[in-house]
Formats: structure tokens, C-alpha cells, sequence
């Protein structure tokens, strides 16, 4: 098998997470966190869809993490997503992050909206 140093440029990525916590660019964020990118921020949760719908046009694929279990995305926020042109990708929050981290070393235009686990 060969391995590959994985290279994020200017990039922001999930460096680790715990227990209401993400790790990024050496720091901890408590709590729920929107990261694209060229940056990081708070993020109110479900109810919260004015956050992600900033995110339109600068990215193509919104990752949401709902937590230590995969759940459904109430079908209201969905369908502003989609209806604005975001596709939505629901998972658990530690695939959410483990995902965000691939598509972005790619150079993929992602983003990551997760609630700690």
C-alpha cells in the first residue's frame, strides 16, 4: 500500500474530537461548529439554517453531523437546502468530519455543519 502525506494548502481541517468538543487548527471549539475552507464558526444547530444557507455558492456539498448517531434532518431544513441549491449529506458526526477531511484534501469546495458527539 502506498501512503500519501495529505496536503490541505490553506484549508481548515477536523484535527480530532471528544466529548462536546472539535479539534481545529489547534484549538478546541465547544459545541455545535459550521467549517468551510477558509474558516470556522459557531453554529446554532438544526434551527440554525440561515448559517448554512451563507454557504451557498461557496460550496457544493454541506456535510451535517448529527451527533454520536446518524439522524434524519427535519424535512423543513432539507428541503431549504436543496431548494437553494446545497446538497445536504446527513451522517453521524464522526463520519461527517473523517469525510469533510477527504473531500477537502481534494481540493472539493465542502463544507462541514456537526454537533459534538
Amino acid at each position: 500500500m502506498r501512503l500519501n502525506e495529505i496536503v490541505y494548502t490553506d484549508a481548515v481541517p477536523v484535527e480530532g474530537y471528544g466529548p462536546g468538543f472539535f479539534r481545529v487548527k489547534g484549538e478546541a471549539h465547544e459545541g455545535p461548529m459550521l467549517l468551510w475552507a477558509r474558516g470556522r464558526s459557531a453554529w446554532g444547530g438544526l434551527e440554525d439554517a440561515d448559517a448554512l444557507l451563507s454557504l451557498c455558492g461557496a460550496v457544493d456539498v454541506l456535510f451535517v453531523g448529527t451527533g454520536a448517531e446518524t439522524a434524519h434532518l427535519p424535512a423543513g431544513l432539507r428541503a431549504r437546502l436543496e431548494d437553494a441549491g446545497l446538497a445536504v449529506e446527513a451522517m453521524n458526526s464522526p463520519s461527517a468530519c473523517r469525510t469533510y477531511n477527504v473531500l477537502l484534501s481534494e481540493g472539493r469546495r465542502v463544507a462541514l455543519a456537526v454537533l459534538p458527539v
